[in-house]
């Protein structure tokens, strides 16, 4: 048996999330603790899974603060560095009507990004049984070296391997190194999970299966795909099969930020307990359910770490369909 559940890898930061205009009619933002591989790993902790966390933020009083959620919520962060020059990172979120975000990052740098790979905490993922990024850390130098050996480490150790590009195009200095990197990391994941919009930046297509299937041949390592198309559902392609589930479109959004990492943190808990290369199309269809409800109750919520559903929460919402 592991320590570890499950490790990830990669930012930690604070998203100010829109929350609307004062009194004197200027924008108000809340500080929400987020990141999206911590965003994944605060959902594992509610169904009581050990995670820990590999990162860097900065000495300052955001990284305080998010220091103290992660003993809060438990999350072992003996693989956070706090850094005494760089600060932490900043997200500011606009939310939409239609349901679309705008970032602005202020991450030039943010501590996140120099985390070297001299200062991985590789001890920690001996310890797990699956190990989870993104493409955050893979936007710099010095952060992409750290990620490429906590992943060749991982592999050599036999963890399952989770990835979600997560892409956000203000923090590349160019699509086409984004692509580059996400297509690393299409390259060593066990698991992906992929938004609509990035299986068409990556594959030149709006046509899911067309999609799907390039990345099926150009990646054959692949085992399970799951892909998020926001409102409309998610699918499973998985051993030739697919699947699709519809969203839960109970109303009462407030935020969407956050919803894949909770849809992607609920996937990886349901493969803890059922063997990835042995799926049935029943348990695929289950776990689809279990994470669009997951998914869907994250966003009526400001926030994402703090804001992850209870197990009872979304069995309620699965039993209502």
């Amino acid at each position: 048996m592991k320590k570890y559940d499950v490790i990830a890898l990669g930012e930690l930061l604070i998203d100010f999330t829109d929350y609307g205009i004062s009194e004197q009619t200027n924008p108000v933002f809340e500080a929400n603790p987020g990141g999206a591989p911590c965003n994944v790993l605060a959902l594992l902790k509610k169904y009581d899974r050990s995670c820990a966390f590999i990162g860097k933020i900065g000495e300052d009083l955001f990284g305080k603060m998010l220091t103290d959620i992660l003993d809060e919520i438990g999350i072992d962060h003996k693989g956070l560095i706090v850094d005494p020059y760089y600060n932490t990172t900043l997200a500011f979120v606009k939310n939409f009507e239609n349901g679309d975000r705008e970032f602005s990052f202020y991450r030039h740098p943010g501590a996140d990004m120099m985390l070297k790979a001299s200062e991985v905490a590789y001890d920690l993922i001996r310890q797990a049984e699956i190990f989870h990024f993104g493409t955050l850390s893979m936007t710099d130098e010095t952060v992409r070296e750290a990620t490429i050996q906590a992943i060749a480490l991982a592999k050599e150790q036999g963890l399952l391997i989770s990835f979600d590009p997560n892409l956000r195009p203000p923090l590349w200095k160019s699509m086409d190194e984004a692509k580059v990197q996400i297509a690393y990391g299409l390259g060593q994941c066990d698991v992906l999970k992929i938004s609509d919009n990035e299986i068409e930046f990556m594959t030149d297509t709006s046509d899911f299966d067309e999609g799907v299937q390039i990345l099926m041949d150009q990646y054959p390592n692949i085992r399970l795909l799951n892909l998020t198309a926001g409102a409309d559902g998610s699918y499973s392609y998985y051993q030739g099969k697919k699947v699709f589930v519809p969203s839960y479109l109970l109303g009462g959004t407030v935020d969407t930020t956050g919803a894949g990492d909770t849809f992607c943190g609920s996937v990886l808990n349901y493969l803890l307990e059922h063997d990835v290369d042995h799926l049935t199309e029943e348990q695929l269809i289950e776990m689809l359910r279990i994470s669009n409800a997951a998914a869907y109750l994250v966003t009526t919520k400001k926030g994402a770490i703090r804001s992850m559903p209870n197990p009872d929460e979304v069995e309620k919402i699965v039993k209502s369909k």
